[in-house]
């Protein structure tokens, strides 16, 4: 383990997290908010331990995969505790426990909270709530690559640690080239929905925090009933712009630089499409009687399903009195999620395509034994390793999933209410079913459980891995 070079990042993450943090310290001056100046101290402070580690550039600067996941699991703890701060101090969200679940719900663009009224909030507060889905729903380290040079073409062991899906690739030959093409479609998309919301009349501050929250797929709301009380064609902008960010970014990357044939061979994206189109239409079908008319179906159906399947988490009605079987496509599409390489959060269309590939194979093989079948994705052949790592990777999500719903039935509340809660963490969804439906909030947990939904929520953001490395004692040996 180079130990110096992973303090040298971990620095420059203090660094860019002090700068973050000036965004709700603005938002304190323009409303003349007392709490903006906790966070001025906690930027001062994160920036002088960042300059402390980082000042001085290792010379020993080798980068391997270990390194990588090590780098991106403390990075995300560590601005999960930092970036809570400012809720203690300020006596807002005064218990420790509950500070850090609602950052660590913000960061990994998760939206569940533990508020049972918004509206409480100082306005630099919620802007930072907002704000932490738009930071984490790229990643802070492929914010970082993209300013500023990391260590070399190892760089790929950052992004594929940090990013979403069983596959990250370059888009172009260097690292930090990608990570600019990344963020630069990520602040266009960004800037359009801002434009949209604006064009709408959406007021200024509301229009910031639900354009971070959308990009971030997160969920934060500013009000206790989430998108509800927004008008119809602001709902109908949300529902487009969740989708849109649910998207593997390759897809737009593709298309900006004509390369559509490439695009529509993307199969992922494909399948999100039938997906999304698929759930709304089934949806629709079995809440028309009960939302009241047609139109109010399709645009609430709409934008539930896209919210879910990104794990958003908005809403714009209560789907809790919905008929159980569009709640059942619900909690489906909650467990897919959107595109690798997207800001939406769950399993990932990617990896269902590949194991149903896989699958197929197998069972063909036990037909025909000597019969050799290339498995394809995208016109190119998915390896073994590949195959290998999402079959892995369900093994232990479903081992997690269990024994975090083990630890949080200790609590003892019902079956539904359990199981969505560690849904929706595990996930980064925000909103389950029962009592912590999108009209509820996850209060109503003990300190433990919450702790184990936090752990969930960054295991869920980092694809698992990379937080389970850190309990491994080999990760940490020098060889």
């Amino acid at each position: 383990m180079n130990n110096k070079i992973v303090l040298y990042i971990l620095g420059k993450v203090m660094m860019f997290l002090a700068l973050f943090m000036l965004v709700p310290f603005l938002v304190a001056v323009i409303y003349g908010e007392k709490a903006g100046v906790y966070f001025l101290l906690t930027a001062i402070a994160s920036l002088m331990i960042g300059f402390a580690l980082s000042w001085k550039k290792p010379k020993d600067k080798r980068f391997y995969a270990r390194e990588g996941f090590v780098v991106v699991s403390l990075s995300w703890i560590m601005i999960s505790i930092v970036g809570a701060i400012p809720f203690v101090v300020s006596g807002e969200i005064p218990n420790m426990v509950d500070a850090v679940f609602e950052i660590v719900s913000g960061f990994t663009t998760t939206g569940a909270s533990i508020l049972t009224r918004v509206e409480d909030l100082s306005k630099c507060m919620l802007m930072w709530r907002s704000f932490s889905h738009w930071i984490g729903g790229m990643g802070v380290i492929v914010f970082i690559m993209a300013i500023i040079p990391m260590a070399g073409g190892s760089n790929m062991h950052l992004l594929r640690a940090e990013s979403s899906g069983s596959n990250v690739g370059k888009l172009v030959p260097k690292m930090k080239q990608t990570a600019i093409i990344l963020y630069g479609i990520y602040m266009a998309l960004t800037v359009i929905m801002f434009i949209a919301l604006h064009i709408s009349g959406m007021p200024v501050f509301e229009n910031l925090c639900h354009t971070f929250g959308t990009a971030g797929t997160g969920g934060f709301g500013v009000v206790s009933d989430s998108i509800g009380s927004c008008t119809n064609a602001q709902q109908w902008i949300i529902t487009i712009f969740m989708f849109i960010f649910g998207v593997n970014f390759s897809f737009y990357y593709l298309i900006i630089f004509r390369k559509i044939g490439q695009a529509l061979k993307m199969e992922e994206v494909r399948w999100y499409f039938v997906a999304y189109i698929s759930a709304v239409i089934l949806v629709v079908w079995n809440v028309v009687e009960v939302v009241g008319n047609m139109g109010d179906a399709i645009r609430h159906s709409a934008f539930q399903v896209a919210s879910l399947m990104t794990t958003t988490g908005y809403s714009t009605i209560d789907y809790e009195v919905w008929p159980s079987f569009a709640k059942g496509i619900l909690l489906l599409v909650m467990f897919v999620g959107g595109c690798a390489g997207s800001t939406a959060g769950g399993i990932k269309i990617s990896r269902f395509v590949i194991g149903f590939k896989a699958l197929a194979k197998e069972v063909k093989k036990l037909i025909h034994p000597q019969r050799v079948k290339i498995t394809k994705m995208d016109g190119k052949a998915i390896s073994d390793d590949t195959t290998r790592m999402v079959s892995i990777y369900f093994l232990v999500y479903i081992a997690i999933y269990v024994f975090s719903f083990i630890i949080v039935s200790i609590d003892n509340f019902d079956f539904e209410t359990n199981f969505t809660a560690v849904a929706a963490t595990l996930n980064n969804i925000g909103p389950g079913f029962g009592e912590v439906g999108p009209t509820d909030c996850f209060n109503i947990f003990s300190p433990i459980s919450k702790i184990v939904l936090t752990i969930d929520m960054l295991i869920g953001r980092l694809e698992i891995f990379p937080m389970l490395l850190l309990f491994m004692p080999s990760t940490w040996k020098n060889k």
